[in-house]
């Protein structure tokens, strides 16, 4: 095999500022840019209402806008869990098979451009899109907020908010890597995207029953949980271990941390873990992001990861003329 001469990475700029500017002006990103837009603020205005009805002095006010939910539509937060996924497989399951479809990819490689730099050009392009849309949501969020309560949000506030942000790019992140994955592993785009959405709704739906029936198996409740007729602690920890193994479920449990200052722990509580605590005291920011250390560890994991593997498939596959 011979040497590849040069750098791998040459034509990475020009790979990811074109695939950039097609993604920004495509009619697929027009369609996926509306769809989150509308739901977002039919969740905000829900939101809003709710905090005017029911909210006295709160120093955390400007969160709520994030995290309350008015029936039927979820919070803003949980809307976002549920959409991120359907943005980032929209812009990455025919990233590759795309350009073979399109019989672009020889002469895209016959270019003095590898794989590795067409890959990662891809990839960054749609994670530079993936960001610029959820920072453009998150300034309307903050500035809707501001006209809505006509309260400035604090410090904190505002940095909690910026966390929860980076939070949900990583989240992105781990699904446009899976995306892009089962492009290079399907040659067909519509098996692609079909096997990301069903993978996405097996998670986000499916899983988390699963995973207590699993739990059970794995270990069963004793004879004093039956007779109470709850969960005794190991299957809980076993139910909570295999719902991890969801992205949507690190996502979740990161924002109830990061946008709740209130919230302690994640997962079941021990007595003896309350103890000294000040009850109805909120938490400091850096002990909020330990509480999610291990979530965000998780995500960027998992777009490492992922990515990784869908650079190794991508380089073993045969590129024909």
């Amino acid at each position: 095999m011979p040497k590849r001469k040069g750098s791998p990475w040459k034509g990475l700029g020009a790979v990811t500022l074109k695939e950039f500017a097609d993604h920004l002006s495509s009619a697929r990103m027009r369609v996926l840019e509306w769809l989150i837009v509308l739901t977002a603020a039919a969740a905000l205005y829900g939101a809003l209402q709710q905090i005017r009805n029911t909210t006295a002095e709160d120093p955390f006010v400007f969160l709520r806008v994030f995290t309350t939910a008015q029936a039927p539509m979820p919070s803003f937060a949980s809307l976002l869990g549920f959409l991120i996924p359907l943005m980032a497989i929209g812009l990455g399951f025919d990233a590759i098979n795309g350009e073979y479809s399109r019989r672009t990819m020889s002469r895209l490689l016959s270019q003095p451009i590898y794989r590795d730099a067409l890959l990662l050009g891809k990839f960054l392009a749609g994670l530079a899109t993936l960001a610029i849309s959820l920072l453009c949501l998150w300034l309307i969020v903050i500035g809707v907020g501001l006209l809505a309560l006509g309260v400035p949000p604090s410090g904190q506030e505002v940095t909690r908010s910026l966390l929860f942000l980076l939070m949900a790019l990583a989240y992105a992140g781990v699904w446009l890597a899976l995306s892009m994955l089962f492009s290079v592993v399907f040659r067909s785009a519509a098996t692609s995207a079909l096997v990301s959405l069903g993978l996405w709704l097996f998670l986000a739906l499916l899983w988390p029953l699963l995973s207590s029936a699993l739990a059970q198996a794995i270990a069963p409740p004793d004879l004093a949980s039956q007779l109470l007729g709850q969960p005794s602690l190991p299957t809980l920890e076993w139910q909570h271990a295999l719902q991890r193994l969801s992205p949507a479920q690190l996502f979740n449990e990161s924002i109830i941390a990061i946008l709740s200052p209130m919230t302690r722990a994640i997962g079941p509580i021990f007595l003896d873990q309350l103890e000294g605590a000040v009850m109805g005291a909120p938490l400091a920011l850096g002990q909020s992001v330990q509480i999610v250390w291990a979530q965000a560890v998780g995500l960027i994991a998992g777009v490492i990861l992922l990515f990784a593997l869908t650079y190794v498939v991508f380089q073993r596959q045969e590129v024909r003329a």
